[in-house]
C-alpha cells in the first residue's frame, strides 16, 4: 500500500468522525492550537505565502506534513464534492490544505502513515 493510498483511507475515516480542518483558516487555527496530528498540503497551490505559512506552522510545532500533487484529488478525498446517484464525484472543489485533528479509529492505513512519518525523521 502506497502512502497516498493510506492517506486517502485515513482522510475518509477522519471525515466520517469529523476530524478534518479544511482550508487555510481552519487549518491554521488547528495547527496553531497544536490540535493537529498531521497536515496535507497541495503542491499545486499557486499562492506562495499560503504554502510558507502552512510549512512554517508545521515545522514550528513539529507536525508531520505530506504534500500531494493535485488539489482536485485532495478535495475529493476530504468531501469537497457532490456525489451523483452512482456515487461518482461531481463538481469537485480544489483543496489546498487539510489538517487531521482526529484519526477516527485504528486502521491499517493509519499504521502505514505513522511508519512513514517515523522513517522520514
Amino acid at each position: 500500500m502506497s502512502v497516498l493510498d493510506a492517506l486517502k483511507g485515513v482522510l475518509k475515516i477522519a471525515l466520517i468522525h469529523d476530524g478534518l480542518a479544511r482550508g487555510l483558516r481552519e487549518a491554521s487555527k488547528a495547527l496553531d492550537r497544536r490540535q493537529a496530528h498531521m497536515c496535507v498540503l497541495n503542491e499545486g497551490c499557486e499562492e506562495d505565502a499560503y504554502k510558507k505559512l502552512v510549512i512554517a506552522l508545521c515545522s514550528e510545532h513539529k507536525i508531520p506534513l505530506i504534500k500531494v500533487p493535485d488539489g482536485k484529488m485532495l478535495g475529493e478525498w476530504v468531501g469537497l464534492c457532490v456525489l451523483d446517484r452512482e456515487g461518482n464525484p461531481r463538481k469537485v472543489v480544489n483543496c489546498s490544505c487539510v489538517v487531521l485533528r482526529d484519526w477516527g479509529e485504528e486502521s491499517q492505513e493509519r499504521s502505514v502513515l505513522l511508519n512513514y512519518f517515523q522513517s522520514e525523521q
